[in-house]
């Protein structure tokens, strides 16, 4: 097992190169599923996330290649198993991802109950509806089991737009047969990412951004060469870095359009950048305080299904809040368990009143101090480890594991920047 050890009080100063998008690659790798030619993934991070997912189409048959930095090649030229070993399924929520991929390639599907985050509950009743309304039966056991003689296209109104069950219902509709409307389809960079990549490998898809999504079904898929994009989220991420750091940092390969959701809610405590072609700059010359609303009403950082402000974000940007002159308050409506996660920050001499589950308040700016903080989930994690970053003296955080499922090469990063950040060995 291994920790982090953080001294801080360090501002962060350099540049770095933007991830590719661990959100985008996860289905990508799944899709690789639906043809029997190669596929060529570029930008795909290297993190346990993805190579969980490599180790997953390796138990199902496939043939996993490494083509160089951040490159893999993907054969499923023959399928040999359809369940999914349950030493993977509790490691990654994604795991369910290839149940649209193997459900339209072999008709058949076997998984355990995924994991992941703990960040409280994550339905999956919208997968099981979506691939139940193309013609799949699925039986829940202990495991959840699918079975489909056919897929048959047809209008399918999801219940939530959630990105994964748009990912499973488009992976299974390629191949299906007719045309299928999905509407209050997720729209992210990552669920465009796969339609791209989809429509590259001979599928038709349109509609894409929008929460529209109409597929017309194709009796086979070829390989493609596809390129993964930037992880908005880990840019947002060291955004935050910078600002509560009260330092400056350059990243490289950004998408400038993936960033306007994201500068809305910043801007609100008073953090800027600027954006020259693929190049991102925060300076350390920001006033951090917050940009009340009209009448000097406290202003509200909440999250939305896209393009609203990602909720993968809302931990980092309750850190960021504590060292912001205000009171802001963080509205996280789609996880009950994700602001748990305050009470460390309190007790570093974080101002923060956790109203329920979903809202809290923070007035800054505080003095954090050094202490010993646990990880829950991947972004709970990063927002841990900016808080340490930011805090006086010396921090301690464990189960790193969760972070390292989402940042590529954490520590050597940060290292380059200028932070104080050691990854040891524990007993």
């Amino acid at each position: 097992m291994y920790e982090y050890s953080i001294e801080g009080g360090y501002p962060i100063s350099g540049t770095i190169k933007a991830s590719g998008n661990k959100n985008a690659a996860l289905p990508c790798i799944a899709a690789a599923l639906l043809t029997k030619e190669t596929v060529t993934l570029r930008n795909i991070p290297d993190i346990e996330d993805t190579g969980v997912m490599l180790e997953i189409l390796k138990a199902l048959g496939a043939k996993v290649e490494k083509g160089g930095n951040h490159i893999w090649k993907i054969t499923a030229a023959e399928i040999k198993r359809t369940d999914i070993p349950s030493e993977y399924t509790k490691k990654i929520r994604a795991s369910i991802l290839f149940a649209g991929p193997l459900v339209a390639r072999t008709g058949k599907a076997a998984l355990f109950p995924p994991g992941g985050d703990v960040i409280g509950r994550r339905r999956l009743d919208t997968h099981f509806l979506a691939l139940t309304e193309l013609g799949a039966r699925v039986a829940v056991t202990n495991k959840f089991e699918f079975t489909a003689n056919k897929l048959v296209g047809k209008e399918l109104f999801l219940d939530e737009a959630s990105v994964t069950a748009t990912e499973n219902a488009v992976m299974a509709a390629v191949l299906a047969e007719g045309r299928t409307e999905i509407t209050n389809a997720a729209s992210e960079p990552h669920v465009q990412d796969l339609c791209n990549m989809l429509n590259l490998m001979g599928a038709k898809i349109s509609g894409i951004g929008s929460n529209i999504l109409v597929i017309d079904g194709v009796k086979k898929l070829g390989g493609a060469d596809f390129t993964i994009g930037p992880d908005f989220m880990e840019i947002g991420s060291f955004i935050g870095l910078a600002a509560a750091t009260k330092g400056s940092i350059t990243i490289t390969g950004v998408n400038a359009k993936d960033m306007r959701p994201l500068k809305i809610s910043f801007s609100k405590l008073g953090i800027r950048w600027d954006i020259e072609g693929d190049t991102l700059t925060v300076s350390s010359d920001q006033e951090l305080k917050v940009n009340t609303d009209l009448g000097g009403m406290i202003p509200k950082i909440d999250d939305s299904p896209w393009p609203g402000f990602p909720p993968d974000l809302t931990s980092i940007m309750t850190v960021v809040a504590t060292q912001v002159g205000g009171t802001v308050l963080i509205f996280e409506k789609m996880f009950e368990s994700r602001m748990f996660f305050v009470d460390k920050l309190i007790s570093m001499g974080a101002r923060i009143t956790l109203c329920d589950p979903h809202r809290a308040v923070v007035s800054g700016p505080s003095t954090l101090h050094g202490d010993h903080l646990v990880s829950p989930d991947v972004r709970a994690g990063m927002a841990m480890v900016i808080a340490a970053m930011a805090a006086h003296g010396k921090s301690r955080i464990s189960n790193v594991y969760q972070i390292e499922r989402g940042y590529e090469h954490l520590v050597e990063r940060l290292q380059s920047l200028g932070a104080h950040i050691e990854r040891v060995e524990v007993s």
